[in-house]
């Protein structure tokens, strides 16, 4: 049997907001809470949390005793298997863009109380929530648990982290706030003017790595899809790529290191090192190929002197930049531009 292990982050709001769902069925959460090991008292005491092994043991007890898995939050009830039906009519998508689309469009015939939007713009992806009416007591409970169902299940569908570029509420700082840095990892904001998960729109573009066969083993345990944390990110080599380019433009490369990269891709700088020798790449090599792309587009389309072509490509001086040159191209920098313009 497996048990229960630290750290216990879920708020005990959400626990709370289960036991309501049985009392107005008129039925007894005790024995849900029983099978999650959670004491029934620890409902009155605001600063309890649980693990996620509760969380997943209480919320498949109450869908299975209440035949709901929304779990209350809807003017009617979704009967067991229902989120199961959605996932089984995305898996035949080409890839996530499309699968995510009909999971959306697919929710509204089971659940008007709320319509779920995906929309791009630029390079940013939207999963969006709007509210058709008044959810109540359960409301908070409604929309974490519907974005963190719809993220993991995006996750899963290409076996990859989603990293998020933010996650908005439509409502207050609720008084555990500061455990929305755990259940959304990445940038929190409350009172927001919607409910949504924003993240990098290349991700939709990733095909599907998930079959009927996968769906239905995934399906007999299919919570623990919004507490699993992938190892593997499948755009991680580009997203560095594109940090170490900075904003479009001829300007200086910016002067990231690993602990400055890792920090703005919400991960350790060990981490980083070890998911990008799993891609195949490394620190160091990605640096290499961006200031060699820098530098060749600078001396073909400029007549920038050697020394600012230098700097703009991230070296400290221009010694160190032309025997890196020579190193990739076996050709000084001024030889490279020179044979380039008789071209």
């Amino acid at each position: 049997m497996r048990n229960p292990s630290p750290p216990a982050v879920t708020p005990i709001a959400f626990v709370r907001a289960i036991a309501l769902a049985y009392e107005r069925r008129g039925l007894s959460p005790l024995h849900a809470l029983a099978q999650a090991q959670i004491a029934p008292q620890l409902l009155h005491d605001d600063r309890a949390r649980i693990t996620a092994w509760q969380m997943e043991r209480v919320s498949g007890s109450a869908m299975q005793e209440l035949d709901d898995e929304a779990l209350g939050w809807f003017s009617r009830r979704l009967p067991w298997g229902s989120y199961g039906m959605l996932a089984r009519a995305s898996i035949s998508s080409p890839h996530l863009g499309v699968a995510l689309a009909r999971w959306c469009r697919h929710h509204g015939l089971l659940a008007d109380d709320i319509a779920l939007a995906l929309s791009t713009e630029g390079g940013t992806a939207t999963l969006a929530i709007t509210e058709a009416r008044d959810l109540g007591q359960l409301r908070e409970f409604c929309l974490v648990s519907v974005l963190r169902n719809a993220h993991g299940l995006a996750c899963w569908l290409v076996d990859s982290r989603i990293p998020l570029a933010a996650a908005e509420f439509a409502f207050a700082a609720p008084p555990h706030a500061d455990a929305y840095a755990v259940l959304f990892r990445g940038p929190v904001t409350f009172g927001a003017a919607r409910t949504a998960l924003h993240f990098d729109a290349r991700y939709l573009a990733l095909p599907l790595r998930r079959d009927e066969a996968a769906l239905r083993q995934m399906l007999q345990h299919a919570l623990p899809l919004t507490v699993l944390q992938y190892r593997r990110d499948r755009l991680l080599v580009q997203r560095v790529r594109q940090l170490l380019r900075g904003a479009p433009g001829a300007g200086p490369l910016p002067q990231h290191g690993a602990e400055s990269l890792a920090a703005l891709l919400h991960l350790s700088p060990r981490t980083l090192h070890r998911q990008l020798k799993e891609e195949g790449a490394t620190l160091q090599g990605l640096k290499d190929e961006v200031r060699h792309a820098r530098a060749v587009e600078l001396l073909h389309r400029t007549e920038r002197p050697i020394k600012q072509v230098a700097e703009a490509a991230g070296f400290v001086n221009e010694k160190s930049f032309i025997r890196a040159f020579r190193g990739w191209t076996g050709q000084s920098p001024a030889e490279f531009r020179r044979q380039a313009r008789m071209a």
